[in-house]
């Protein structure tokens, strides 16, 4: 099995890739934590390391994915996450709902035997991937940042067990992932989940010529869904993306009208924040999940 540990900062056509990847092959990706280790103790806040997004959230990668080509979906099975025994949580004075109550701290959090302790508060950890996309056609934005590519979606459903779709829209797709959380809440409020190095272990494949606009995650089990993950500066435009790419995607598997299709998405499909810890800069990141349905192909496929 391939271990990628190159890093870069950002999602660009541009980066070389680090390793060629073939349909069907199982990486290991080693991740940094957000910060690259750089908040090695409490004493050491986001305020003293110069905090900005084009120097944090390290994606090792890309990798180029033999086979994938524009118009085609890249997809990514998550077969493992394992973390380290020690993650963090930081808080800057400019994020989140409460920022102006809150000022530059660092918290460590010790974890053990799968449970994480704050404070003598010990609970489950639930690994997730903050970071995963494929390069954009143009622009690099850095790797804090979300858009129609991935990036930081910041959603904590993409942990063990999980299936995600990327659209490719430049050869090879460029595949690059970080950001692991021990555990995060949905909409990450003051900014950051436990944040920690990891290992990640994934295995790649490529649907051809699927047509897909904004990233797509599936559940399994009784309860599996079918996610759209969509993002903007504000909650109303990124609603308005997320619903667009669920209600085409539904249309095309049932032959049902739009308006039919959006009846039903209004009674069995669900809008959940991932990131929303404004007012900092990271787009609003949102998914709209939908009961998979048996009477029909699957959403993406």
């Amino acid at each position: 099995m391939q271990i990628i540990e190159d890093r870069v900062y950002a999602f660009s056509k541009d980066n070389p890739p680090c390793y060629t990847a073939q349909p069907g092959e199982v990486l290991q990706f080693n991740t940094l934590d957000c910060f690259s280790g750089r908040l090695t103790d409490e004493t050491v806040t986001m305020k003293d390391m110069d905090f900005s997004y084009n120097i944090t959230n390290p994606a090792a990668g890309p990798v180029y994915v033999e086979g994938a080509e524009v118009g085609d979906v890249l997809v990514v099975d998550i077969y493992d996450i394992q973390v380290a025994d020690e993650g963090t949580i930081a808080t800057d004075d400019h994020c989140g709902p409460l920022f102006e109550g809150t000022d530059y701290r660092t918290k460590k959090i010790k974890i053990e035997g799968g449970m994480a302790d704050f404070n003598g508060v010990r609970f489950p950890i639930n690994p997730m991937i903050g970071v995963i996309g494929t390069a954009p056609d143009e622009g690099a934005p850095a790797d804090g940042f979300v858009g129609n590519y991935g990036g930081n979606m910041d959603n904590k459903l993409i942990t063990k067990g999980t299936r995600l779709y990327f659209p490719v829209r430049v050869p090879g797709a460029l595949l690059q992932m970080g950001d692991v959380h021990a555990t995060m809440g949905d909409a990450e409020l003051c900014g950051t989940g436990i944040e920690i190095a990891a290992q990640i272990t994934v295995r790649v494949n490529v649907l051809k010529n699927f047509e897909l606009h904004w990233p797509v995650l599936e559940t399994f089990g009784p309860a599996g869904k079918w996610y759209v993950n969509a993002s903007a500066q504000e909650y109303n435009e990124a609603l308005v993306c997320a619903s667009k790419e669920m209600q085409r995607l539904l249309m095309r598997i049932t032959g049902w009208d739009a308006v039919e299709t959006y009846m039903y998405m209004s009674v069995q499909s669900d809008v959940e924040i991932s990131q929303g810890c404004k007012p900092c800069e990271v787009q609003l990141s949102l998914r709209i999940g939908t009961p998979k349905l048996t009477e029909f192909p699957p959403l993406v496929g």
